[in-house]
């Protein structure tokens, strides 16, 4: 196939030829001259190009938020486009959510509003009557410049109480979808580039083994990030999203298997089923545009050393999968960080799954961010830390930490100075001039190095007082006090 087709407001859109890293930001104001969607910060922070994506999900559509402004065109191949313009027409009644907003007083200056609308109509199509945590949980990738979050706020509750919840506009069909199902690897080229999306896993491969040095692209958080703000050339993508199998998430008594497209929205609620100490971290984890994009094979492969899930997933003896043709191999995920952004993948080898293991019964586990801003923020320190305790004593412990170093590792000095000791306040004391030789962090605008030694030492502190019932303390508050 070498152009894609999707649906906007019930008509299907066709088209090829296009610049492979085109965002759905430029085509809806370039070419579709719907100028409703705002750029603010081309990074998929702000929320003002929010709109929504439909895609065909067990016999339904499935209506999700996402950032336009770093999400390439090729990714809405199969889809319904759904724009703030879709909700109503020039001559037409106002979407509910729409008029809850003027009900409610919620607009501002008008140019992050249809941001907010967009956000607020994925909350709407999903159904029931949100709580006020889920409401902010939802509007948290949506800022407004004039502030006025109360109102908005008010139109979120207006809007998802009605009792009778008609749509007024037309929704795409799951036989309509249907129809749009990519049956072939997608190939669109121009000017020597190419943008291609292969539909099964050893299509993949043999892609990946043609061109190694492709961009593996899956929710573009961060890849969208590389066009939009470093205004690099990528000469070939190779999409994800459509591979059959790769985004598929499995349970069973050993642990969980997540693929390696599966978005965090996805993955959350069975990672966090078994182990509910990551509830905290994932939800701290970007937006819900970013999560419903972006994806935890994603946030690996990427190799950064603030990679938010990847401490956690350390800690807890996470396995990687890892693919080249048709032969696979498997990686402690520890091992797979090399250098700074350097990772342990061959030339055309790719991530294919994450196996992430349950804890035993006598283990403990924590996972904590530290960052300027709760919301959306990249973090200055991250920690991972499992214990297993035998008779109160340290049988196995593995702490990890992402923002100590040039890749996220695990502090090796500092958990041979607890193996075998006591579970208790004076051992961990005793362990931290270990913990302290195990990293030189830097000072960047995120924080000094003195504060990320500060806290990671205390995060260590938290975890022993948090699982040996002794309580909890206040982590900044404790870099703050020290001298």
């Amino acid at each position: 196939m070498d152009r894609i087709r999707f649906l906007i407001d019930g008509t299907v859109r066709t088209l090829g030829g296009f610049d492979p890293t085109l965002t759905v930001l430029d085509y809806l104001r370039g070419l579709e001259r719907r100028s409703g969607t705002k750029e603010g910060c081309a990074e998929g922070d702000c929320g003002a190009c929010t709109v929504v994506l439909g895609e065909p999900v067990d016999g339904t559509v499935r209506y999700r938020a996402v950032n336009a402004c770093i999400l390439f065109m090729g990714a809405v191949d199969g889809k319904e486009l759904v724009t703030v313009e879709s909700l109503a027409t020039a001559d037409g009644p106002a979407h509910p959510v729409q008029q809850a907003l003027v009900d409610c007083h919620g607009s501002q200056c008008g140019f992050c509003t249809p941001g907010f609308v967009m956000a607020l109509y994925a909350l709407w199509r999903q159904g029931g009557r949100p709580t006020r945590a889920e409401i902010e949980e939802a509007l948290a990738g949506n800022l407004c410049r004039c502030t006025g979050y109360r109102p908005i706020v008010a139109a979120a509750e207006r809007a998802c109480a009605a009792a009778d919840r008609c749509e007024p506009r037309p929704v795409a069909s799951v036989a309509q979808l249907a129809a749009l199902e990519p049956a072939e690897t997608l190939a669109i080229e121009q000017d020597g580039r190419r943008f291609l999306a292969p539909t099964d896993l050893n299509a993949l491969a043999e892609l990946v083994l043609a061109h190694p040095d492709a961009t593996l692209l899956a929710g573009g958080t961060d890849v969208g990030l590389w066009v939009t703000k470093q205004l690099r050339r990528l000469d070939t993508v190779i999409y994800l999203g459509r591979v059959a199998g790769l985004a598929d998430i499995a349970v069973d008594a050993a642990g969980i298997t997540i693929g390696a497209a599966a978005t965090y929205t996805d993955a959350m609620p069975i990672l966090t089923q078994r182990h509910p100490e990551m509830d905290g971290l994932l939800r701290r984890l970007g937006s819900t545009q970013v999560r419903n994009a972006g994806t935890i094979g994603g946030n690996i492969a990427n190799g950064s050393p603030i990679g938010d899930s990847l401490p956690a997933l350390i800690a807890l003896g996470a396995v990687l999968v890892l693919r080249r043709g048709s032969v696979e191999r498997e990686l402690p995920i520890e091992d797979f960080f090399l250098g700074y952004r350097q990772t342990a993948l061959a030339a055309g080898e790719f991530l294919a799954r994450i196996r992430v293991p349950g804890a035993g019964p006598t283990t403990r586990f924590r996972a904590y961010k530290i960052s300027k801003r709760f919301d959306q923020d990249i973090s200055a320190v991250c920690g991972g830390f499992a214990v297993t305790l035998d008779d109160g004593r340290v049988a196995d412990i593995r702490l990890a930490f992402g923002g100590m170093a040039a890749v996220p590792a695990r502090a090796r000095q500092a958990e041979q100075a607890l193996l075998g000791q006591p579970w208790t306040e004076a051992a961990v004391a005793a362990a931290l001039p270990a913990l302290a030789l195990d990293f030189s962090p830097l000072s960047d605008m995120r924080a000094s190095a003195d504060y990320r030694a500060r806290v990671a030492a205390n995060l260590l502190r938290k975890f022993q007082l948090e699982t040996s019932g002794t309580g909890s303390i206040d982590v900044l508050a404790l870099a703050e006090a020290q001298p």
